[in-house]
């Protein structure tokens, strides 16, 4: 039988299952990462299963979220995680070595191989061959724990890339352009597998631009072929032995092919307040600017900034923009600083920023009020940037170099006049910022500080479910709307202080409300629109709700990542069977749940909303594995019993 890549690595890993679209998986996995932002509560629950060494082939732990350093908790987090790292068998990226993404894909990824992140950008790793996948931490403490990882077997979209790309054009336009035909939701257990002629051109730091935005489509992962590019990048770092052929059979049947003509593709730009609004550059030229930021794990790479220093050779940036680049990686920085790119940005003007995610997740470089900011990153959801009021755009590194000079969006199609930047033969390499753990680690220390809680607790779930309505929310409510990030991110390891801050931009006495039920021994529920969850993986938007209460979230849609978390932590995700039903209830309305244990088994639930005297149907959205450990209270519990 004919395989696509993505088949021939599921098959290559499969542990338990039938390699059918649609049916329950489970799959080996051999990589794993974490960030300082869901890696604390990562490893605290890896502690919690009892084991005294990683069991998978590789566990990396990386700092690169919480680096702007005010108070003690950050820097109390990051100890906690170097210890740990030290004992459990870890790898520990200390903070300043980079985005977890970048340094991955430099140092560790290897085609053929599967990795799961607790950050829901892990797909960037698809650009090496490798099958990578964001999910929650707890996902991640039990694949370092040895367990497989389950998910459904997917739907293998094929994207076909012709032509070429003309000069001012990026990898970043064919990611917009196929968010501007699949969109931000909808693509549920799905993966995008690239191919066709013009792959080949494309060099692993643009492969693994298109990937990491494939998270904002919502599909499980995107991958391209292992081939010759990828030997030469592998080679050029230093790890050609990992390197192994890898491409679809030839007469391989996709269930959905698009195809990208790249010679037709033009400058594109993701417009407030989704990154599937999509419009072309040139429909919004001469548009003002007053922020532009060059970074994130989207666009950092060497190749990026070596075409930002292009455009700024010789120039200033224009008096009415700040201008900040964020090099992806310590070496990138120290191959910028060796090749006078470093110098070029300094001269222009622009603001040297940490290797770190820093603006993308709002944690610095807030825009000004009303103001409109261009970014390389990859979401622009309302308010993720620190200031409700200012206008993100998504755009590639060479419309925002030349938009930073002139201080208004400029189309880079035919202007930038400069011929193809060639990798270098050789990277600067350097591990001095990673840690390899001890053989025995037996001896180490886990430092933990105040700030370091415990992982939450939870009871088997109820068979009668009372309670409120306790919200209502529409559409695209994302991780970010649930759980702020920013300046709120340093409350990551202790539950009690971040819950008081779950829905803080969307409605700031819910804490509150929700504690009052959960302490009168009552039930909360979320009832919301369509693409609930979208967005990181943050697993804090399941486990802070449920400490205050939460038992079940009805939508129209939840996106797979925060359902798996919800489904991990016992909140029960449930859709309308019937999406006009969304309607038909208020905020605070009574709501009950009754035969709750039955009910999971069933798959189908009937809401009773007391306040209107209505029944509502409901389908649960989880697999039979799911189900147990939702009657259990969460994952954790079925895995201890």
């Amino acid at each position: 039988m004919a395989l696509t890549i993505c088949y021939k690595i599921l098959k290559d890993h499969l542990v338990k299952g039938e390699l059918k679209k649609g049916s329950e998986i489970s799959i080996k996995i051999d990589q794993t990462l974490t960030q300082d932002a869901t890696g604390t509560m990562a490893y605290l629950e890896f502690e919690s299963i009892g084991l005294e060494r990683v069991l998978n082939e590789l566990a990396v732990s990386y700092v690169d979220h919480n680096t702007v350093q005010v108070g003690f908790e950050n820097f109390d987090d990051h100890e906690y995680l170097r210890t740990v790292a030290a004992k459990k068998g870890v790898v520990y990226s200390r903070a300043g070595n980079g985005i977890c993404h970048q340094v991955q894909l430099e140092r560790f990824a290897l085609p053929g191989k599967t990795l799961i992140g607790s950050d829901s950008h892990t797909p960037t790793q698809g650009g090496l061959g490798e099958i990578a996948i964001g999910a929650g931490g707890l996902d991640v403490a039990l694949a370092m724990a040895g367990l497989p990882f389950s998910l459904i077997c997917p739907k293998v979209i094929g994207i076909r890339l012709t032509g070429s790309l003309r000069s001012g054009v990026s990898a970043k336009d064919v990611i917009l352009k196929v968010l501007e035909r699949f969109g931000v939701k909808g693509n549920v257990n799905s993966v995008f597998e690239y191919f066709g002629p013009a792959v080949e051109s494309l060099s692993v730091p643009e492969r693994a631009t298109i990937c990491n935005m494939g998270a904002e489509c919502g599909v499980t992962f995107s991958i391209f072929p292992s081939d010759r590019r990828t030997y030469e990048f592998l080679k050029a770092q230093g790890r050609e032995e990992g390197y192994k052929e890898i491409h679809a059979d030839e007469d391989a049947v996709y269930d959905e092919v698009y195809e990208i003509n790249l010679s037709e593709l033009e400058p594109l730009i993701a417009t407030p307040h989704s990154p599937g609004n999509i419009k072309k550059v040139s429909e919004l030229e001469g548009m003002a600017v007053n922020q532009v930021l060059i970074g994130s794990c989207t666009n950092s790479s060497y190749l990026d900034l070596r075409k930002v220093a292009r455009i700024l050779e010789g120039k200033t940036v224009a008096p009415t923009v700040s201008l900040g680049i964020a090099p992806g990686s310590r070496e990138v920085l120290e191959m910028i600083s060796q090749d006078g790119t470093l110098t070029t940005f300094i001269k222009a003007g622009a603001r040297i920023l940490e290797s770190a995610c820093g603006f993308c997740i709002g944690n610095h470089q807030s825009p000004g009020s009303n103001s409109v900011s261009l970014r390389t990153n990859n979401r622009n959801f309302e308010g993720r940037s620190g200031t409700k009021s200012a206008k993100v755009y998504l755009v590639s590194p060479e419309t925002a170099a030349l938009s930073a000079v002139t201080g208004r969006l400029e189309n880079p199609l035919l202007k930038v006049g400069f011929e193809k930047i060639e990798l270098p033969e050789r990277y600067y390499t350097n591990d001095d910022m990673l840690i390899f753990p001890p053989e025995d680690g037996s001896s180490v220390e886990i430092i933990r500080g105040p700030n370091i809680g415990e992982p939450p607790k939870s009871s088997p779930i109820e068979n009668n479910l009372s309670g409120t309505c306790t919200l209502k929310v529409g559409d695209k409510i994302t991780t970010d709307h649930i759980m702020p990030a920013g300046a709120r991110l340093k409350y990551r390891s202790n539950i009690p202080a971040y819950a008081e801050f779950v829905f803080e931009n969307v409605d700031s006495t819910f804490p509150e409300r929700a504690k009052a039920l959960r302490d009168s021994s009552r039930s909360v529920f979320i009832v919301a629109g369509s693409s609930y969850g979208q967005g990181s993986s943050r697993e804090h938007a399941a486990i802070c709700p449920q400490y205050l209460g939460l038992k079940a979230v009805i939508a129209k849609s939840i996106e797979r990542i925060h359902q798996a978390n919800l489904c991990n932590f016992g909140i029960l995700p449930l859709l309308f069977s019937n999406e006009e039903d969304y309607d038909r209830i208020s905020q605070d309305d009574e709501l009950e749940l009754r035969d709750v244990i039955k009910s999971i088994d069933k798959g189908s639930f009937t809401l009773i909303d007391k306040t209107k005297n209505i029944e509502i149907e409901l389908d649960l959205f989880a697999s039979q594995e799911q189900k147990e450990m939702l009657k259990k209270g969460g994952r954790l519990n079925l895995i201890r019993n």
